[in-house]
């Protein structure tokens, strides 16, 4: 009862943190003239994967690289499977292939590199290394395209930043903002931890499967509040370039600094199982924006039914 008590109270503490966070920052660009892009492009970006940050951070430093890695590799597939198969519930999505295709190639490029360095069966700091540069590169090319290009999915940067309407207004209340929401990150991931691993050696269940699932999932909530938000609102392109963002940073970036910090071991059923899942769901998404058709509910069901699969599978398999 008390490691479920750990991981449900290490949920809201990573959910309201992170909904703590973006809010304040989003506040306090817009008070410093910001622009809409960037902050699209970089706070919501970074903001909605910061539980996956901090949760992956302190997995690693702590010695469990299967929950670390585990965290990475599920939430991409959740992104996908679960939170796309709900906005499609939702409403039918429409999008624009050519406002998302940049950020479609770079999902699927990152999973390709994930698949190359697991190979090596592990991730080193030389490889967080390359992971964190080439995240930068990213970030500085899609601004550049954006700002002086005026590319599409400018736009769609510019809605993500503009789909929170609920922003602080005073200055101590965004600095309070910022401040809980980092520290709400923090505690959130060590109750968070706590409670998971103690929840998987009561059930007898491998971190891996943990990390890939209930960790996941938990460290998702944020991307899954905007996306459902965005798909209420019938803003397609930015549900699904939230999904597309996270990803990015998710492989690029929280995978990049837990490695730089601690190498991590890659888990055997991820090298045997899970990549393939990840490889496959992010060329399902880039199919599904090239082929310019519309996601349609009974589609967004078969999403959710291939994540329900998986995850049944990851437990009894």
């Amino acid at each position: 009862m008390v490691d479920g008590l750990f991981f449900l109270i290490g949920i809201a503490l990573l959910t309201f943190g992170g909904e703590a966070l973006i809010r304040g920052s989003l506040a306090a660009a817009e008070r410093l003239g910001v622009s809409p892009l960037l902050s699209g492009l970089v706070i919501v970006g970074f903001g909605t994967s910061a539980p996956e940050l901090v949760v992956s951070v302190n997995a690693a430093l702590d010695g469990q690289p299967d929950i670390a890695i585990g965290n990475v590799v599920g939430s991409n597939i959740g992104n996908v499977l679960l939170i796309l198969g709900l906005c499609a519930v939702i409403t039918p999505l429409a999008v624009r292939p050519l406002a998302l295709k940049r950020d479609a190639i770079t999902v699927v490029a990152a999973s390709l590199l994930f698949l190359l360095l697991a190979a090596n069966h592990s991730v080193s700091r030389f490889d967080g290394l390359i992971l964190v540069s080439l995240l930068l590169l990213y970030l500085v090319w899609a601004y550049w395209t954006e700002r002086y290009q005026a590319a599409p999915s400018g736009v769609v940067h510019e809605a993500e930043a503009q789909a929170l309407t609920s922003k602080p207004k005073s200055i101590i209340v965004m600095t309070l903002a910022v401040g809980f929401g980092l520290l709400m990150l923090v505690f959130g991931s060590q109750l968070f931890l706590i409670g998971v691993t103690g929840l998987a050696r009561h059930f007898s269940v491998p971190d891996a499967v943990i990390g890939l699932t209930l960790v996941a999932v938990g460290t998702s909530l944020p991307e899954l509040s905007i996306s459902v938000i965005a798909a209420i609102r019938r803003h397609a392109d930015v549900a699904v370039g939230n999904i597309l963002g996270s990803n990015i940073v998710n492989l690029l970036g929280i995978l990049g600094v837990s490695a730089l910090l601690q190498p991590l071991p890659i888990p055997a059923r991820v090298l045997l199982f899970d990549q393939w899942i990840l490889l496959a769901t992010a060329l399902l998404l880039l199919m599904f924006l090239y082929t310019g058709r519309r996601l349609m509910r009974w589609e967004g069901l078969a999403l959710l039914a291939g994540y329900g699969l998986y995850v049944w599978f990851s437990f009894t398999a």
